[in-house]
Parts: C-alpha cells; structure tokens; sequence
C-alpha cells in the first residue's frame, strides 16, 4: 500500500487549487489535488507540506486533516491523505504539473480527476455545504468567549479562511479579543501559537493601525520564537508595515534578523520572500543596505527554489530604482 498526501489549498475567495498531470505520466492530462508520496521516516504533515513546496513552491498552513481514501487502480494501491489547507502565496510555480487552476468547491464535481481525487473533492463539497453552520457556531462561540477557554477552543476550531477573515474583523472591533490573538501567538502551543498569528495577520490585513504599538515587542521575539509558522506570520504582518513609525533601534534588530534568514540554508520560502521585502523596505530608508541586500538576493540565485529566485528579481529591479547609479545583477 503506498501512503501519498494530497493538499485541498485554499485561497482567499474559498476557491480551491486543482493541477492538472503532465502527458508523460501515470493518468495524463487528469487533475488532482497537489501533494506526492511520503518518505521513510517523515510524518504526514511534513510530507505534504515538502511535496508542496517542491512541486509549487509555495508554503501552506494546514488546518485539518480530512479522510483518508484508499483506492485499487490496478497496477498499484494507494491510501490518499487529504489536508485542508490555506497558503500565504498567491501563485503556484509549476514543476511537474501541465496547468493549475483556482476552482470554486461547486465546480469540484465537474472536474475531470483521477479516480482516488474524486471521493475527496466529493467529501469536500460536502463540507462546504455546511460552512455557513459552522460560521453561525464560531459566531455564538465568539460571542460568549470571555472564558479564555473558550476562545482558545473557537481558533483551534477554525476550519477556513472565511472564518479566519470573520474572526480578524471581530478583532478589529474588540480589543480584548485582538490582544488574545496576539497572546496566543506566543505560546508554547505549536497549533494554537500559528492560527492565532495567522488570524493575526488578516486583522492586521484589515486594520493595519492596531498594530503598529505592537511592532516593538514582535521585533525584539523574533530571534526567540521557535516557531516558523508563527514567525512567518509576524513577518508578513511587518512586511506590510510602515517601517518609518518604529525607532532606529528596532530597525536595526529588524534587519539584522531578516539577513540572517536571508542568509540561512535553512529558512523557509516565505521567510525569505518576506525577508526580502523588509529589508527592501528598510532600504528605502537606509540606501546603504542595497549593496547587502542585492549581495544577499544574487547568492540565492542558485539555490534552486524558483519562488525565492523569482521574488528576488522583482526586488532586485525595485534596488536598482533606489540606486540607480549602481548595477545590480538580475540573472
């Protein structure tokens, strides 16, 4: 029985991502949800999310874990392992895959998928159907979450980006629910620690002041958080931020965190994207860390990774508008 993971990817208007295989493969010119087969020794969760990133190169936060499917195709016996799942990317960079697609869940059953996809685009429109039940539970749960309890069990809850987006707007209009999300984000509690910062970032997305006399103290955690969700999450929050409003002092920490990570073989993709972007930010301030950065983006022009190398040039067109007496190489 060979053990693969699948990812139902979720964007922001609740559709969902579908790839279609190459001519020279097994099922030619089917769609299929994107993942691949495990390795010896890794858990399910790092399968899909490697699988991910090597076949899309985009980063993905898992939110649930949906029934497995087992299925006969003749030649080989497969158990499939769906995960629900939302990206921080906007754009999938193909690999191995003819074409990709963002689908509506309704359009799901007119898909042409192989056989094993379809019980699980099947289960799913299922449980679409019934988000505007679970949104409506979150809603009374929400309500009466003054009990810390409670509102730890409403995130760990969450089972979609719509009900991320409805909790980020509640927080936005009530403090003490924003400084729980921004609590919460610290804890030693891996899943709670990462939907929390991630709801944190769509708050943040929509009311981009709350933030800002909180900047200090996420600055200064940054080094101490162990938790590459979470800091992830912080560093998009400050990516979108005006770097100007917090002190020289803080810049300079900023900095400093984000070239070691630009720097390190070990950051994630979006880590170094946003890394990447502060730094770019911050030398719009500070016109002599262009050299660094580009210095810093041209060594990464051959790590392989065609998402940190695509960012990296658009960055690296931005420096050479903040310096333009100065070549900055793009190839």
């Amino acid at each position: 029985m060979i053990q693969v993971t699948c990812a139902i990817i979720r964007n922001e208007d609740n559709e969902v991502l579908i790839v279609q295989r190459g001519e020279k493969t097994d099922h030619p010119f089917k769609w299929e949800f994107p993942g691949g087969k495990m390795r010896d020794g890794e858990t399910e969760e790092e399968c899909i999310i490697r699988e991910i990133r090597e076949e899309l190169s985009m980063e993905v936060i898992i939110f649930s874990k949906a029934e497995q499917v087992v299925h006969d195709y003749g030649h080989k016996e497969i158990t499939l392992i769906p995960f629900i799942c939302d990206t921080l990317d906007e754009l999938p960079v193909l690999s191995e895959h003819a074409d990709f697609r963002w689908v509506s869940p309704g359009d799901l059953g007119s898909v042409d998928f192989c056989e094993a996809d379809i019980t699980v685009a099947l289960r799913y429109m299922e449980i679409n159907g019934n988000q505007a039940v679970e949104r409506e539970t979150a809603a009374e749960t929400e309500q009466s979450a003054t009990v810390d309890k409670d509102l730890r069990k409403m995130i760990n809850s969450m089972m979609s980006m719509q009900e991320a987006e409805w909790v980020a707007a509640s927080a936005g209009e009530n403090p003490v629910l924003f400084q729980k999300l921004l609590d919460y984000s610290y804890s030693p509690d891996r899943k709670l620690a990462f939907r929390a910062s991630w709801t944190l970032s769509k708050v943040c997305d929509k009311y981009p002041d709350l933030i800002h006399p909180h900047l200090s103290k996420i600055i200064e955690e940054l080094s101490r958080i162990d938790n590459e969700s979470t800091r992830r999450s912080f560093l998009r929050i400050i990516s979108m931020t005006d770097l100007r409003k917090i002190s020289q002092r803080h810049q300079g920490i900023l900095a400093d965190h984000c070239f070691r990570a630009l720097n390190s073989g070990f950051s994630a993709i979006a880590i170094k994207a946003y890394s990447m972007e502060i730094i770019y930010r911050l030398a719009m301030i500070y016109p002599e860390l262009v050299n660094e950065l580009a210095a810093s983006i041209n060594m990464l022009q051959g790590e392989g990774s065609a998402g940190v190398i695509a960012r990296g040039r658009i960055i690296l067109k931005k420096l050479a508008e903040i310096s333009p007496d100065k070549e900055q190489s793009t190839e």
